[in-house]
């Protein structure tokens, strides 16, 4: 092919694909056969409408798929309207006409292969298509059983200001768990944090999800937890942006004996040594987030100090005001995880986030991100299981 046939070539693609009213015939497609979804997941996250973020939100997973009935349906539509818009378009329709004869011809010349050639053809297209039938169902599987498979993750936190007598301490950290239901009344989250063997559970916020509160299931499931071992709270986000069921739900944790930590902290003691647990609330509560955790730090500077803290982006507030060991959530695990890359996104963030999962160190701060256990506006991980984190503490002697 000469240089001449690849610039023609070249060229009629560009002048197919940037033509102004082409793109105006997709965008009507697209709004009619996906818009939708995207109005009513705005509708329904807004208003609270469980049913419809469901809808939508599976929709526009099903649109993740590279190739899908909904595709053809648009262009089809697309090119529709160009015809009755624009019915003498030359950019588009010329160009497409010419495509139909070629495949016209390709159709006529098909019609004198062998009977035997069509069967090898249909054999492989049949192969081709179960193949392809096969991964999307397997990858809608996995997807499906990774939302919903519980995981337990230990870190050890080795610090010589760890008290001996906290050696092996277990604080398990609940996180995002954004009303989700692990099993019947969260039997299998429940059974999964009893075998974690926790001397404390702490949950970093998120409790509740702000676009389809549920305090009901949050308070059944801290109510449960509180069987197991003592139970720490502090606010996320969506406590601060559902803050009239949150009134409620914090009435019912207090009520039932859960610790709440606002801006402040409580003292664990053994043999004598002790441990203080700090919290503060999430910013959307705390405009005065930084001066609020100066003064708690200096409250708590006497004591090795576990602080709970929803936000993992504010890790070097954290650092500034010397904070030990930082238990956080929020990040989601960056929701979609890339092998050897982590996670894609992550609120407060953006796009590859620094701060996504596991521990990290700035100077003399760790911090541990938990990956979480619910979704909340995006509807579904990817290979990115919902965890409990067990933090077991060490004074490395």
């Amino acid at each position: 092919m000469n240089k001449e046939k690849i610039k023609s070539i070249f060229k009629t693609i560009i002048q197919f694909i940037f033509n102004p009213r082409l793109l105006l015939c997709l965008g009507l497609g697209w709004i009619i056969t996906n818009g939708w979804s995207y109005i009513m997941f705005v509708l329904g996250s807004y208003f609270g409408i469980g049913w419809m973020i469901a809808v939508s939100g599976s929709y526009m997973a099903f649109l993740w798929f590279p190739f899908t009935p909904e595709k053809i349906i648009t262009i089809i539509i697309a090119i529709t309207l160009l015809r009755l818009l624009f019915p003498n378009d030359t950019k588009t329709l010329a160009i497409l006409k010419k495509l139909h004869e070629k495949a016209k011809n390709a159709l006529n010349n098909r019609k004198n292969i062998s009977q035997e050639e069509r069967k090898r053809k249909r054999k492989k297209r049949i192969i081709i298509l179960s193949s392809l039938a096969t991964i999307v169902i397997v990858v809608a599987v996995w997807i499906g059983w990774g939302n919903k498979a519980l995981m337990i993750t230990e870190i050890t936190v080795v610090d010589d200001r760890i008290p001996e007598s906290f050696e092996g301490f277990r604080i398990a950290q609940i996180s995002d768990l954004h009303n989700a239901l692990f099993g019947e009344d969260n039997e299998k989250l429940l059974e999964m944090l009893k075998q974690a063997r926790p001397d404390i559970i702490v949950i970093t916020g998120d409790l509740i999800d702000a676009n389809r509160t549920n305090v009901h299931i949050s308070a059944d499931f801290c109510e449960k937890a509180l069987d197991l071992a003592p139970v720490y709270f502090v606010t996320g986000n969506h406590e601060a942006g559902a803050l009239n069921k949150y009134k409620d739900l914090k009435n019912r944790l207090t009520n039932m004996g859960v610790q709440i930590l606002e801006e402040n902290f409580e003292i664990i003691e053994k043999n004598g040594e002790k441990l203080c647990i700090a919290g503060i609330s999430d910013p959307g509560f705390l405009p005065e987030f930084s001066s609020e955790l100066e003064k708690l730090m200096i409250e708590t500077s006497e004591f090795y100090t576990v602080l709970l803290s929803h936000r993992p982006e504010l890790i070097h507030e954290y650092k500034n005001y010397g904070a030990e060991l930082v238990l956080t959530g929020h990040a989601h695990g960056g929701q979609i995880r890339v092998p050897f890359i982590g996670g894609l996104m992550a609120p407060g963030q953006g796009a590859f986030p620094d701060y996504d999962a596991g521990l990290y160190q700035e100077g003399t701060t760790r911090m541990i991100v938990s990956r979480g256990l619910g979704n909340s506006r995006f509807p579904f991980r990817v290979n990115n299981r919902p965890e409990i984190v067990v933090a077991v503490l060490s004074a490395g002697q």
